[in-house]
């Protein structure tokens, strides 16, 4: 709860307590690495909550159009259109079908500059075309776009996988000081419970700052600890480790995610029955699901392989949902000709008879054996939606829902969409942004108290003002053993606690 600070406005008899200064000492190391970054995630995560009222206000002539009385124009001739704004080798990467008519209509191609054609890797740039008149508004790169680059930022600080893992290890040093902040917060026999919930506005100097902090930490504990545990499951090291680990349990994607039998790959026409059948017949769907499946005996005999080291989490997409970021991508013979394709436009009416009628990306096949990838993510979890379509007979391959997540995917969804503060509208993003600035103030408070209590003129070690250590360690069995606990779950928290554990004795007992 707090940050690199001292005790926080507890009774004086808490300093006489066993293990008090401990676990101030523990409080001080994590909040003195998580306090800078702390402040980049509020920040981030701040703006990002507000994307829907902020990005049609800074990309105006791009993203929002005059609704018209004449009808939309079909989604392949504004494909067209956006084609004869890039270059004539730009490779179509995805639609974004939107159904508010004040929205344009977004294209996201992939540029000639050596991209590597169907992933997230390369120069992509988004063109936005008026859907009545089919005028191009203009594009945007995808990398530099405002909200993509706050979303890197509060992910991984702009810095690749290194800065991603430092953000996951803020999250998981960010439990250490909730609990030790709480710890420390606790009123003790004969304190007022109000007296500990309120700042003390009639004092001044530290003892204010230290009531603000405690009051705030106080207050913003359960909403922090749900923020941390709602983004773990999307880190890049702990988190897809879990993602494998929860669908072997089968609580995570849906069944056959990994293979195992399912035709999720366009059905190549005139392709030799024999070589079909080798290739084996489809999984059975999923009780309760076999009307969804309908097409999946007709193309059994194209079951082969998913096309090598390329998931849902490598396509283009901008969110994926968690439960199916690590299904693998559809692959399929290759074609000797060049056959009738079924087209943009059909898709678009193939989903609307699916019931789904706007917010969704679809991603183009990449490959003459590829598939149309339909990712709908919604606010409410239970509308989200996976569906792949065969390119060539429109036939649906499989339609993923969320009833066919497994229990730890379902929970996830909701506590990813109440994160990004989507799944009750405007009182979600303001619970959020209320969260999240909270814990930007825990920092700055927490930063105050420990600048008024340094020493004016310490050197080395010193310098940091840890909180001074016990004489005689007690046992703090509890604590020890959630430390423990909890470098085994998170194993590079672990590697990280150790590290602490020995510069602490290193460089301030010895002192």
């Amino acid at each position: 709860m707090s940050t690199i600070s001292d005790p926080v406005c507890a009774p004086p008899t808490h300093a006489a307590q066993p293990g008090y200064r401990t676990l101030w000492r523990w409080h001080f190391y994590a909040g003195l690495f998580v306090m800078p970054l702390l402040l980049v995630l509020a920040i981030t995560g701040t703006i990002y909550c507000f994307q829907p009222q902020i990005e049609p206000l800074l990309y105006p002539h791009r993203l929002v159009v005059a609704p018209a009385a004449t009808p939309r124009l079909p989604v392949d001739a504004l494909l067209a259109r956006a084609r004869t704004a890039l270059p004539p080798d730009a490779r179509a990467l995805r639609a974004h079908v939107e159904s508010d008519p004040a929205r344009s209509a977004e294209f996201v191609f992939a540029l000639p500059d050596g991209t590597k054609t169907g992933t997230k890797t390369g120069t992509q740039e988004s063109v936005y075309v008026n859907p009545y008149d089919g005028a191009v508004l203009g594009t945007l790169d995808v990398d530099r776009r405002f909200m993509q680059v706050d979303r890197m930022l509060h992910r991984k600080l702009l810095l690749g996988k290194p800065g991603e893992l430092l953000m996951e290890l803020a999250a998981c040093w960010t439990l250490v000081m909730l609990a030790t902040g709480i710890a420390l917060w606790w009123p003790g026999a004969g304190a007022s419970w109000p007296a500990a919930l309120l700042p003390r506005f009639g004092t001044r100097g530290r003892p204010f700052w230290k009531s603000v902090h405690a009051s705030v930490g106080i207050w913003l504990a359960v909403g922090a600890l749900a923020f941390v545990l709602s983004g773990l499951p999307w880190t890049g090291s702990w988190g897809k480790q879990f993602k494998a680990l929860a669908t072997r349990a089968s609580l995570g994607a849906p069944r056959g995610a990994w293979g195992g039998g399912l035709a999720l790959k366009s059905a190549l026409p005139g392709a030799p029955a024999a070589a079909a059948a080798a290739s084996g017949a489809a999984e059975n769907p999923p009780a309760g699901h076999a009307d969804r499946r309908e097409h999946s005996a007709e193309h059994a005999g194209h079951n082969m392989a998913s096309m090598p080291g390329m998931v849902m989490d490598d396509l283009p997409l901008p969110l994926v949902p968690w439960a199916v970021g690590a299904v693998p991508v559809p692959h399929s013979p290759d074609a000797s000709s060049t056959p009738q394709h079924w087209t943009l436009a059909q898709v678009v009416a193939q989903m609307r008879d699916l019931g789904v009628r706007g917010g969704y990306d679809i991603v183009l096949p990449a490959t003459p054996d590829g598939v149309y990838t339909v990712s709908y993510f919604p606010p409410d979890p239970k509308a989200e939606r996976t569906v792949y379509i065969d390119q060539y007979s429109g036939a649906v391959l499989r339609d993923i829902r969320y009833e066919d997540y497994g229990a730890v995917s379902q929970a996830i969804s909701y506590g990813t969409s109440l994160h990004m503060g989507r799944y009750f509208g405007l009182a979600n993003q303001l619970i959020c942004a209320a969260i999240s600035l909270g814990l930007g103030a825990l920092a700055v408070t927490g930063f105050v108290m420990w600048w008024m209590r340094r020493p004016a003129r310490a050197k080395g070690a010193s310098m940091l003002a840890a909180p001074p250590s016990e004489r005689a360690v007690p046992p703090l069995r509890a604590w020890k053993t959630g430390l423990v606990l909890l470098g085994i779950v998170f194993p590079l928290m672990g590697a990280t606690l150790v590290a602490v554990w020995l510069f602490d004795r290193a460089a301030f007992r010895r002192a």
